[in-house]
Order: structure tokens, then C-alpha cells, then sequence
């Protein structure tokens, strides 16, 4: 590879776009990258036996998320990079609640409904992290969304709290669907 004169790699020798998404297709990226923010949504509603959050949540959720950028993954820090990237201004599609106001104006039973396809859309992330990810990545991955969902249900105004037994609930299932359990 050639080099400039300061020893950085010339930019003819630079990709455009890190190698670690390039042996993703464009569904499975997009699953990689939505999952979090599925995730933060998820946690943040009310579920039987759990509280809705409010702001708190959510802004916990977003700092758990960005927190993915001092991973020691280039595949999480990948992911994030393509979440805080992302500015399409596009509709969610219809079914999906992708983002606190629309969950908060669900109708009955749209939180179980949410949570089924979270834990469906987890379970296909393991199936292509199986199929295409170094294991390393894929355990970060997957243990960085878990801790996603974890910071949310710990959110509250003034700090910290820990998770009661249907929050611990909901984030077992989550472990499950992440085959982290």
C-alpha cells in the first residue's frame, strides 16, 4: 500500500465504507442498526406489570446507544456510526412503533404486540450475527444491546433504580432472544 508522506495511507488505498458492513446485505444492516433503537422503544412502554418512562428513558436509552462508540468492536462501533448517520426523515412502516410518541398513543395490547416483534427481530440479529460476524463482534453486539435495554429499565428522573421483577422479566427474555442466557 502506498504511503502519503506523513505515513498515513494514501486515499486511493482508503474504503469507502469499513469492511466490517460490507458482508452485510442491505436487510441484514438494517436490522443490525434498528434493533437498538427497538430496543430503547421496548423498555421505555409500559408492559403488563411495568412502568412507562418518560424522558429519562429515553435519553438513557440514547446513551447507552452511543456508548457502543468506546466498544471494543469495530461492528458495534460500526453500527452506531450508521445510527447517528442515519437522517432519511422517512415514515416508520406501518405496524412498527419505532419511537415513544407513536407507543404512547398504542392501542391496548400494542406494547405485547411491540415486544413479540422485538424479540423475533432479536432473534434473527443472532441468526445473521451466527451466519456473518466474527464471535467476538457478535458477543459485543449482542451484550451492548442488552445493556440498552437495561440502562432504560434502570432510568428514572434523579438516577439510577433497579429493575423490578417485570422489568427483570422483560430483559431476560431480551437475553434470551439474544441467545445470551
Amino acid at each position: 500500500m502506498s504511503h502519503s508522506v506523513a505515513g498515513e495511507p494514501s486515499s486511493a488505498g482508503r474504503r469507502a465504507a469499513p469492511l466490517t458492513t460490507a458482508v452485510y446485505s442491505t436487510a441484514e444492516w438494517e436490522l443490525l442498526t434498528t434493533l437498538p433503537g427497538r430496543v430503547v422503544v421496548a423498555a421505555a412502554v409500559p408492559g403488563p406489570g411495568r412502568p412507562g418512562r418518560g424522558v429519562a428513558a429515553g435519553l438513557a436509552g440514547l446513551d447507552a446507544v452511543a456508548a457502543g462508540r468506546a466498544f471494543d468492536s469495530d461492528l458495534v462501533r460500526a453500527v452506531v456510526a450508521a445510527i447517528y448517520a442515519r437522517h432519511d426523515g422517512a415514515p416508520a412502516p406501518a405496524g412498527r412503533f419505532t419511537d415513544l410518541g407513536t407507543l404512547s398513543a398504542a392501542p391496548p395490547g400494542a406494547s405485547t404486540q411491540a415486544l413479540v416483534e422485538l424479540l423475533a427481530a432479536a432473534r434473527a440479529v443472532v441468526r445473521v450475527l451466527d451466519r456473518r460476524a466474527d464471535p467476538a463482534d457478535s458477543a459485543a453486539y449482542r451484550q451492548w444491546v442488552q445493556s440498552v435495554a437495561a440502562r432504560v429499565c434502570r432510568a428514572e428522573p434523579g438516577g439510577d433504580r433497579f429493575p423490578g421483577p417485570a422489568d427483570r422479566r422483560f430483559l431476560d427474555r431480551l437475553g434470551d432472544a439474544l441467545g445470551l442466557r
